[in-house]
């Protein structure tokens, strides 16, 4: 049984307007996904900017509450969980965020911060706490004195440090790295992605890591989720995504990869268009509007087949 399972998973955000407050449309971030995580799996869901991504790792957490669908957590259904029954998978199920600063509480210390949700979650007695909250900044490469300072007093890569730190002393199972290294320099990009393995590994963590960069994706993950437009367009292996990948989006996303060869000069491949409006989805394949392959029948939504034991695609011509 895998650790989660999404089951046509929908969030809608209404929009209001009018004299009367009234819904006047809806955003279509995430359109019927489904997908499952194996326990110890690091599963990498990747898209552009505003293809619901985010959205979807927030719902599977329940920080939105899912217009439609089912979330099940180790075989408990969370989808509809009142508050109090929430709490115990709370604790178990975290997040680290993209922004490093933002998402810390600039007007608490390092230690109240992660104090007030060991205490609340009952991690370690509180004659413990300090010398708890010592070895979990220690995991992450801060000294003790990072314990009395405030968010502004980090650097980038540290501020994201402390994020990792928050998550992982409730002693989590599962995580969703929503972009942690987006915000950060590329020396520091590494040295992040490196201590997540090292964590993982340590604390035998479930992960879905959530980037718009394949080579993060490629480099960190097992499998990865292609999503375009609030659908999963592809499901692959990433050890098999530079030779078998198929849905056009996919490969325009590898093709917009820097070269790795700096003899290799050959221009970069670059996908016209924006993508659609999510208040205005278009109606079949969401891809249709920028594919150089569509053809009539893509005016009608390709179902998101299987086509190997790894490996799932949604597209008419492939």
């Amino acid at each position: 049984m895998p650790l989660l399972q999404v089951t046509d998973l929908v969030k809608h955000f209404p929009v209001r307007g009018g004299v009367l407050n009234r819904v006047i449309a809806n955003v279509h971030a995430v359109n019927g996904v489904s997908f499952s995580v194996a326990r110890g799996e690091t599963l990498g869901i990747v898209g552009e900017s505003g293809c619901g991504k985010s959205t979807l790792g927030k719902a599977i957490l329940r920080l939105h509450d899912a217009t439609s669908g089912k979330i099940a957590y180790d075989g408990t259904d969370i989808t509809s969980l009142k508050h109090r029954d929430m709490i115990p998978f709370r604790r178990r199920l975290q997040i680290i965020f993209q922004d490093p600063y933002s998402s810390l509480n600039p007007r608490m210390t390092v230690k109240a911060m992660l104090r007030e949700a060991i205490r609340f979650h009952e991690i370690v007695p509180n004659t413990e706490l300090d010398t708890y909250i010592k070895s979990m900044l220690a995991k992450v490469g801060l000294p003790d004195d990072a314990m009395n300072k405030f968010p502004h007093e980090f650097s980038g890569g540290q501020r994201q440090r402390l994020g990792i730190a928050r998550a992982l002393a409730l002693k989590p199972e599962f995580i969703v790295a929503d972009e942690p290294v987006s915000a950060l320099d590329v020396s520091i990009q590494a040295q992040v992605l490196n201590l997540l393995m090292d964590l993982k590994d340590e604390f035998g963590l479930t992960l879905i890591f959530i980037s718009h960069d394949l080579k993060v994706i490629e480099h960190f993950c097992d499998r990865v989720l292609v999503m375009y437009l609030g659908h999963i367009v592809e499901e692959i292996r990433c050890e098999d995504l530079l030779d078998e990948a198929r849905h056009p989006y996919t490969q325009a996303l590898l093709g917009a990869n820097p070269i790795n060869d700096p003899a290799d000069r050959r221009p970069l491949a670059v996908l016209e268009g924006d993508v659609p409006s999510p208040f205005d989805p278009p109606s079949g394949c969401p891809f249709v509007s920028r594919c150089s392959i569509a053809v009539e029948k893509c005016q009608t939504m390709p179902p998101l087949e299987q086509h190997s034991d790894s490996h799932r695609l949604a597209c008419w011509e492939r």
